[in-house]
């Protein structure tokens, strides 16, 4: 953008071009690593705070004597409610500032699952799983609107990758510090830790992350608000990517809540700690994530979305397998896929919705989680009637119908892609 001030020469005023300087936040400079360590620990809490019963659902189902898919309550609740209350999480920020938001967001939420530790009986503590998700939806939708605002163009991509990235850190860690602490001590101790390590990316989140340069503050609109949504849907490229946020959250969360009940269960038979070690294939989506985000960034993000939905497709085919190696295989292909497809799809929201950036990430967020709540939920349905096999049938059509989606907005890419 180029402005003109007025200049006096000679007595006269003249124009002359004053170029204003972009100052967002570019990679390879300290402010860059400040806020990525920053970002990267908001992430990290982000799904370890919400995800760490996921690997605790057989002890959760035993201890509280509720059936399997009665215990993936313990997440889907948690995500249902999450997803509604992110509508809402743009706009508070847009009243109080990303930083605030963020930051309260992590506190209550590290407090909620120290609360839980100690709950007494299955309803208290689904009543304060569901209160996590009214807390939690002011750190994604949140922190992928400052990372849209505050980096630059040229750094977007990778940025939004590594916080992806700590998604990916937080749900691997989550899974497997629950899984070795349920093991040596109890379901309770290892929610108690998670809720610890909480605590501790506020503190860091709160020294590390600068301040908004680029915010403006709003009043929220009730009217304004549903006016932005709307305008959401007149876009030919918005609609799609929500929808693929659903299909892939749903295919992902199902493989995720459900495997641990297989591998428990004979032939396999593992212990709770080498289940949450196969967790560890988590780490795979840091570098997906990053990886396929910077692709995207250079070829197009239509022409690379699609491929993630084929390597899910192909992890999902491989669980099917009677070898626990091939089905580990299997896992890291899906989170593998997964992570990548997120990071373009949530990355390509950022850039095409310009106009209402905020509400756009937390509507496209919104389809997220009410994937892991509806569609993981309809999982464990297919876990509960035809086992594993029915598992894998279930999430190979949402894959399918992802992927066709993504070939469709591949065609659109050309004239469309921001």
């Amino acid at each position: 953008m180029v402005h003109f001030l007025e200049v006096p020469v000679d007595g006269l005023s003249s124009a002359a071009p004053a170029v204003v300087v972009d100052r967002r936040i570019r990679h390879g400079t300290p402010a860059f690593r400040r806020t990525n360590l920053a970002l990267f620990s908001s992430g990290f809490a982000t799904f370890g705070l919400l995800y760490c019963v996921q690997p605790l659902m057989p002890a959760l189902s035993h201890g509280f004597e509720v059936n399997a898919a009665s215990s993936s309550l313990a997440l889907s609740l948690t995500t249902g409610v999450l997803a509604v209350a992110m509508l809402f999480a743009g706009a508070i920020s847009d009243a109080f500032g990303r930083k605030p938001v963020m930051l309260a967001s992590l506190l209550g939420s590290s407090a909620l699952v120290l609360l839980s530790a100690m709950a007494p009986t299955w309803g208290s503590f689904l009543v304060l799983r569901a209160l996590l998700g009214i807390t939690l939806a002011g750190l994604p939708a949140v922190a992928m609107t400052y990372v849209s605002e505050e980096i630059h163009g040229d750094s977007l991509g990778f940025a939004m990758g590594l916080y992806i990235g700590g998604n990916a850190i937080g749900g691997m860690g989550g899974r497997l510090i629950a899984g070795f602490a349920a093991d040596h001590a109890s379901w309770r101790v290892a929610v108690a830790i998670i809720g610890a390590l909480g605590l501790i990316a506020f503190a860091l989140v709160a020294r590390g992350l600068p301040a908004s340069a680029y915010f403006e503050k709003r009043r929220a609109n009730p009217r304004e608000l549903l006016a932005s949504f709307g305008s959401l849907w007149r876009d030919k490229g918005l609609p799609w990517l929500f929808v693929i946020g659903f299909l892939l959250m749903g295919a992902f969360v199902t493989i995720y809540n459900y495997v641990a009940f297989r591998l428990l269960a004979p032939p396999f038979s593992l212990s709770q700690s080498h289940v949450g070690a196969i967790f560890m294939v988590y780490v795979i989506g840091v570098g997906s994530s990053a990886w396929m985000g910077s692709i995207a960034g250079k070829l197009g993000r239509g022409r690379v979305l699609w491929t993630t939905f084929i390597i899910t497709f192909a992890g999902v085919a491989m669980t099917a397998s009677s070898s626990i190696w091939v089905i580990v295989a299997g896992i890291a292909m899906v989170t593998f896929g997964f992570f990548g497809g997120h990071s373009i799809a949530s990355g390509w929201v950022g850039k095409r919705a310009s106009f209402a950036r905020a509400h756009a990430s937390s509507f496209y967020l919104f389809s997220y989680y009410m994937g892991s709540s509806i569609a993981g939920s309809a999982g464990g349905l297919a876990w509960v009637h035809a086992g594993w096999d029915g598992v894998v049938v279930y999430v190979s059509f949402l894959v399918a119908v992802g992927l066709a989606i993504a070939l469709k907005l591949r065609k659109l890419a050309p004239l469309t892609a921001a």
